[in-house]
């Protein structure tokens, strides 16, 4: 009798398509060690001593399973649906990042490498290669824009004391996607004895599959923790979408669930371009970073400037199988302004002695909303990162005192 594999055993096929978006178009060197990476990752990423390295690893540094909890003073305070988080700010370095460095710097060493290239926009992917790189004893260097170096400094300074190499970048608007654009060229310059661990579900194919396969753990995690804690399936999951990692490794616990899916975008401060970095809602099909997406372009067909008050969102596009997914009608795209985003920040500080990363604010922001118009139902939000890194922007640009 023929059986339909589950989604993710069936994207992206063998070119690297999530339908029509993905693949990898590259200069020649790069293409073929991205081949190689495909190959590696298929077969030693399905090997025995590959995922039982992997998982003790989460389980004895990273500190697998991470909680879901319910928010109780929260939702009685939105007067809605009940509101429940994955604490993926517990995880060790504070944010979902760690899931697919620990794996991206382990095939690194199955493949002989030495030095891990990155980007960082908020900084968490950047701690966490510099983390993941110490760890395993690999060399390490972090390209990041000049504004999100003074917007993220807690950040910055936990990378130098971890060993890595920071890289500012001054070109552009100075943030994530110049960040992208450098690290590509350093990786250029020595593919043969450096891995390019990308930082998000972005890139030419394999790393979108990568990502999304090392992150999926948050989601696996997360459907059985919900069902033992309540007996029931959410009616909702969130998380916050730049690149995508952390919804996507959310999302892969409930792809062939009836569960609706939430992508939640920056707005910014407007609908303008440069105000914002909503790729799903305002972008059109492109090709940006050697795949193909949804992508923010100029009147030159150029990567768009982008603005959110979350340096790690602020990416003009977005991850290939996120475009799939919202095509399909699997996933649906919602969004929270700056303001939006700094009120549910202060929310969950006060309510529920949580700081999270802004990040995870926007995801917050739209799950309060959902509450209040479905007030019967159950909301489980990817609280992808905690706000340390965040604290000093916040307070001095946003003052607690407007947001009591």
């Amino acid at each position: 009798m023929p059986t339909t594999k589950p989604y993710l055993r069936q994207y992206p096929d063998e070119k690297g398509f999530f339908g029509s978006h993905g693949g990898a178009e590259l200069p020649p060197v790069l293409a073929e060690e991205c081949v190689k990476i495909d190959q590696a990752y298929r077969t030693i990423g399905n090997s025995y001593d590959f995922i039982s390295q992997l998982r003790s690893i989460r389980t004895h540094f990273q500190g697998r399973p991470t909680p879901v909890y319910y928010a109780k003073r929260l939702t009685e305070a939105v007067g809605g649906a009940r509101i429940y988080f994955k604490r993926e700010d517990l995880n060790h370095t504070g944010a979902h990042k760690l899931n697919h460095c620990m794996g991206e710097a382990l095939l690194a060493t199955f493949l002989g490498k030495k030095k891990l290239i990155a980007e960082t926009g908020a900084g968490q992917h950047g701690v966490a290669l510099a983390t993941a790189a110490a760890y395993f004893g690999l060399e390490c260097e972090i390209h990041m824009g000049e504004v999100d170096i003074i917007k993220e400094h807690p950040n910055v300074i936990r990378m130098k004391m971890l060993g890595a190499t920071v890289v500012p970048v001054s070109e552009g608007q100075r943030t994530l996607k110049e960040a992208v654009d450098s690290a590509f060229a350093s990786y250029f310059a020595d593919p043969s004895t450096s891995l390019y661990a990308i930082g998000s579900v972005v890139g030419p194919h394999p790393f979108p599959m990568m990502v999304r396969d090392f992150q999926a753990v948050v989601g696996i995690e997360a459907r059985e923790q919900f069902v033992a804690m309540t007996g029931n399936l959410p009616d909702h999951v969130v998380a916050c979408v730049g690149g995508g990692s952390n919804a996507m490794g959310i999302f892969s616990g409930f792809l062939d669930d009836p569960v609706e899916l939430w992508g939640v975008e920056p707005l910014g401060t407007g609908t303008t371009l440069g105000q914002h970095a909503a790729t799903l809602r305002f972008g059109k099909p492109g090709m940006i970073h050697g795949f193909r997406s949804y992508v923010l372009t100029d009147d030159d067909g150029e990567p768009a400037q982008v603005h959110s008050v979350a340096s790690g969102l602020d990416y003009p596009g977005v991850g290939p199988e996120h475009a799939h997914l919202f095509e399909t009608g699997r996933t649906r795209v919602a969004g929270a302004d700056d303001e939006a985003a700094i009120r549910a920040f202060y929310k969950l500080c006060r309510l529920e002695g949580i700081i999270p990363a802004v990040e995870s604010a926007h995801a917050v922001a739209h799950a309060m909303v959902l509450a209040e118009e479905q007030p019967y139902d159950s909301v489980l939000v990817n609280l992808s990162g905690r706000g340390d890194k965040d604290i000093d922007y916040v307070y001095a640009n946003y003052p607690p005192e407007e947001y009591a």
